[in-house]
């Protein structure tokens, strides 16, 4: 089955609004991970929760592209500010990507370099990223371009916050895009990314992410559904 778009959240709330959206809607399992598809505002959509982390979100994102073929992946949900200015709700759309916890400067190599193929930042596609922009102002969200570092570590410290905004000028942080652009991109699949923010990054993050789930995960829904509705 071919598909028009292939969309990825990490957990429930970042999903279940785009599968509950699905006409025609079908399920499959593999490899563990449930593939919802159907028809949105006359597309054809696939939809899947991948679970959190770089590796859940490379496995989902390669059974996607080799079982679906969709014409962009996108990948949806919520992250943490590194960039001043942006609270809660905010959105952040990816024009590029880096995976922060990626390091073998040891070695010589640039910090975020990933061997083989010699690349540190990933581009999304510019014309979703064009719609994404012009749809957040539309619904009327706040949003930004901004490139996003990825890694499996929840970024809940000052230190951490800071070594992301010096080490890449980073704007927002999360843990699966970038794993989703790396599989993206070696199999030639335009793809984007969207994150709204549930948290400020620091020490204030635990406490800010349960309260802001929700609203956050809306609004990158919303916008999510929006670009479905105009690829």
């Amino acid at each position: 089955m071919t598909v028009d778009i292939g969309i990825i959240g990490a957990m429930v709330p970042e999903v279940e609004a785009i599968i509950a959206a699905l006409d025609n809607h079908e399920c499959e399992s593999v490899s563990g991970i449930d593939f919802h598809t159907g028809k949105i505002g006359g597309k054809t959509v696939a939809v899947a929760k991948c679970g959190i982390g770089k590796v859940f979100a490379a496995i989902c994102a390669e059974i996607m592209i080799l079982k679906y073929a969709p014409s962009l992946l996108v990948n949806t949900g919520v992250g943490g500010a590194l960039a001043s200015g942006l609270t809660t709700g905010d959105i952040v759309i990816a024009d590029s990507l880096c995976q922060h916890d990626m390091d073998t400067s040891p070695i010589g190599d640039p910090k975020g370099l990933v061997s083989g193929i010699n690349m540190i930042y990933f581009e999304s596609d510019k014309r979703a990223t064009e719609i994404l922009l012009a749809s957040a102002a539309e619904l009327g969200l706040s949003a930004r371009l901004g490139r996003i570092a990825t890694g499996d570590k929840f970024i809940a410290s000052s230190a951490d916050k800071d070594r992301l905004i010096a080490d890449f000028s980073a704007d927002a942080c999360e843990m699966e895009g970038c794993a989703i652009a790396q599989v993206a991109f070696v199999n030639g699949t335009p793809f984007a990314v969207v994150r709204a923010i549930s948290d400020s990054a620091d020490g204030e993050a635990t406490m800010d992410y349960p309260t802001f789930l929700g609203i956050a995960a809306r609004n990158s829904t919303n916008l999510t559904l929006s670009l479905i509705e105009k690829w």
